[in-house]
């Protein structure tokens, strides 16, 4: 995780997001339900006060790693999301068929 990136992640379950709040300013990735142990993450947004540091990068990894401790699969249909696991290639085992 960068340095100054909080490490207070949350999952919001029932607003289907990942987010962390750092000086005021929302973070998120959001998702929809694909199935019962499938996500959908189709958006990711950080506010332009935010940007350039590494904040949605942080998040999709924290996303993607909760997403796989549950055993879940998920669907890369964000453009940050799949080229952030075309980057790593070790979270290609999670998308789902």
């Amino acid at each position: 995780m960068a340095l100054d990136v909080p490490s207070d992640i949350q999952h919001d379950e029932q607003g289907h997001k990942f987010y962390t709040v750092i000086d005021g300013h929302e973070a998120h990735v959001t998702y929809s339900k694909a199935g019962d142990q499938t996500f959908d993450f189709q958006h990711t947004y950080v506010p332009e006060e935010l940007r350039g540091r590494h904040v949605a990068e942080d998040l999709v990894r924290h996303a993607l790693d909760e997403t796989l401790r549950r055993g879940y699969q998920f669907i890369p249909t964000c453009p940050f999301v799949r080229r952030f696991v075309e980057r790593h290639p070790e979270y290609r085992k999670g998308i789902a068929a």
